[in-house]
């Protein structure tokens, strides 16, 4: 199926690894011409020359989007790198901290954190690319939440809480938008295979008496995820959903924010 995406430029924010990578090498496999971002030159430079090696147009620029100086930075190298961007994917998020034994546990400052990386680091690129994309009548918004946005855990308020924040500029912002031909949607994966997951399989195996990876993630899948679907998600599971929304095909649709956990979050 064509997606009718060739000449498109996108910028994808944290994409040296795991989903923006994949999300990178599927947007360039449709002819869009990628800026890949991170804060590791030798991973940002491989990620580009594996898309290059496959018939891709890639370039990369790094800096911390999560950081303003760092923000500025990203947004000058990628408006240069292709002269615009038609796509933007604001992949870059994760909570500041690891979860605590209690709610009441997560300090003031790590709930401004969070809301900072999470949440604000999207704004401002939002707001440095729209304007161009407004005045050419066409352009993508494309936010990576998380399904903690909807169903959050205890143990990791502030994540959730920003998440469910950029879930509401997602929606705030297709009205906006409304009739310039620019949408705005997003995504909530849920727990999705990347190898830094490997430490928790084993941590999780060990817990019940066993040193085998394979085991934990089994129980992992089986009593603590809780999944309808019998497999770890993937990246390509999400890179697949960022290319739909990306293409032209998908102009009917703006304000959504919709789940791809494996069934882990029963809701109507």
């Amino acid at each position: 199926m064509d997606m009718l995406l060739k000449g498109k430029r996108a910028l994808i924010t944290g994409s040296t690894s795991g989903i923006g990578a994949q999300c990178a090498r599927v947007l360039a496999g449709e002819g869009v011409s990628v800026v890949i971002n991170g804060r590791s030159g030798d991973r940002a430079a491989a990620v580009t020359e594996e898309i290059r090696k496959f018939g891709g147009e890639a370039k990369f620029v790094l800096g911390d989007v999560t950081t303003e100086d760092g923000s500025n930075a990203v947004i000058e190298g990628a408006k240069s790198a292709f002269d615009g961007i038609d796509i933007l994917v604001n992949n870059v998020g994760n909570p500041t901290q690891e979860s605590h034994d209690s709610w009441f546990d997560a300090p003031f400052q790590e709930w401004i954190d969070d809301y900072h990386q999470n949440t604000i680091a999207a704004v401002r690129l939002v707001h440095a690319f729209t304007p161009a994309m407004k005045e050419r009548g066409w352009g993508r918004l494309i936010q990576v939440s998380s399904r903690n946005a909807i169903s959050p855990h205890a143990h990791l308020p502030t994540y959730g809480a920003a998440k469910a924040a950029l879930n509401n500029v997602t929606l705030s912002l297709s009205k906006e938008l409304a009739g310039t031909g620019v949408t705005s949607n997003g995504i909530m994966p849920g727990l999705i295979y990347t190898p830094q997951l490997n430490k928790w399989f084993i941590e999780t195996a060990q817990r019940q008496g066993s040193d085998d990876p394979e085991f934990g993630k089994q129980y992992a899948l089986k009593n603590i995820i809780h999944q309808t679907v019998s497999r770890l998600g993937q990246p390509m599971d999400i890179a697949a959903a960022v290319c739909f929304l990306a293409s032209p095909l998908t102009d009917f649709m703006t304000g959504t924010t919709f789940r791809i956990d494996g069934g882990s979050t029963p809701t109507v």
